[in-house]
């Protein structure tokens, strides 16, 4: 756990970064960015009393390699962050212990904020030095690598702020992160197109997955972590695993997807209580299953797809019929290769 102290204002000048993006059109459907874009233009605009902020940083590193799992094509992968319990409340959690502790010492009005709120976090921890945004844009640490969720503490106090971080220098010429995304959503000058990300794709957008994105998704079911994976800072981040809340429930490590592919509404909210994967809804993650399953070149799985095709939701139905004729081509393919050896 890392904490730093910046001016509630240190951080303003990322506002303009952000009304560049989403001008861009790069949150995609992600109205709620837009809504409240002049609430996350800065802290102030949130609370103009606020003096100080008071950014938090919690390693989740992984204890086994997060891209282990890209060539089982009966499996799902879910981000790392997501395959224990909830970790907002984690963070939260620990927000609101450390504002108990300065409260006590030190009264003052203060505000707790983790990632829902209209906070850019990221700037403010950097401001704060506990690390610097690489070009993946998440937070890279000397000490954490990549593996970070954040929160920020808002408060009345005039702290006094510790050094920032100096980003560029630190990832130099590397682009490890860039050369690793699936769909190259990852531009220049540190921005995301979400409209290509796959973390966007499988959580955030609700509709159809462009077609031209699904093979890249792989079996990635929930997120994508290839751009923090690779990032050579993480040889110095210890796991996670000192910290249970962190750690991977078994049924959410490697799931099959055959599995999450019977799951109905009552049975998927049963599997994912307690998980951030919860909040996408059933539909959502059977959309996702059903592209990993036309990805995963696997025939047997063709009798778990079928019965989707009936599907009362109209995206779910299309994703069927396309998982179908991917197989179903692959299967093709394979008979074609294997002709072409025997003639």
């Amino acid at each position: 756990m890392a904490c730093g102290f910046a001016r509630a204002d240190a951080s303003s000048a990322a506002g303009a970064e952000l009304r560049r993006w989403l001008e861009a059109g790069h949150h995609g459907t992600m109205g709620w960015m837009e809504s409240r874009a002049d609430q996350r233009e800065s802290p102030l605009a949130l609370w103009p009393e606020a003096k100080s902020g008071i950014a938090l940083a919690m390693s989740y590193a992984p204890a086994s390699d997060p891209l282990a799992l890209a060539g089982e094509g009966e499996r799902g992968r879910i981000s790392v962050y997501a395959q224990g319990g909830d970790s907002h409340k984690t963070v939260k959690k620990a927000l609101k212990a450390l504002a108990r502790f300065i409260v006590a010492r030190c009264p003052s009005e203060l505000k707790v904020f983790v990632d829902t709120a209209p906070v850019m976090e990221k700037p403010l921890a950097e401001a704060a030095g506990l690390g610097w945004q690489g070009k993946h844009t998440n937070l890279v640490s000397r000490e954490h690598g990549s593996w970070l969720l954040l929160g920020v503490i808002l408060t009345s106090l005039e702290l006094e702020p510790d050094p920032p971080a100096t980003g560029g220098m630190h990832c130099g010429t590397c682009t490890a992160c860039l050369d690793a995304c699936p769909t190259k959503a990852i531009g220049p000058a540190h921005r995301i197109d979400a409209r290509k990300c796959i973390s966007y794709l499988t959580i955030e957008h609700e509709g159809p997955i462009p077609e031209r994105y699904r093979e890249a998704i792989g079996n990635r079911i929930y997120g994508c972590d290839d751009c923090l994976a690779v990032c050579p800072w993480n040889r110095f981040a210890q796991s996670a695993g000192a910290n249970r809340a962190f750690l991977p429930r078994a049924e959410l490590a490697a799931p099959r997807l055959a599995d999450l592919l019977a799951l109905d509404h009552a049975a998927f909210r049963e599997l994912f209580a307690g998980s951030p994967i919860k909040r996408i809804g059933r539909n959502r993650m059977i959309r996702n299953c059903l592209i990993a399953a036309g990805n995963s070149g696997q025939p047997e799985l063709a009798s778990s797809i079928e019965p989707h095709l009936a599907d009362a939701d109209p995206v779910v139905a299309e994703a069927a019929q396309w998982a179908l004729a991917k197989l179903s081509a692959a299967e093709r393919a394979d008979a074609g290769e294997l002709v072409g050896v025997g003639s």
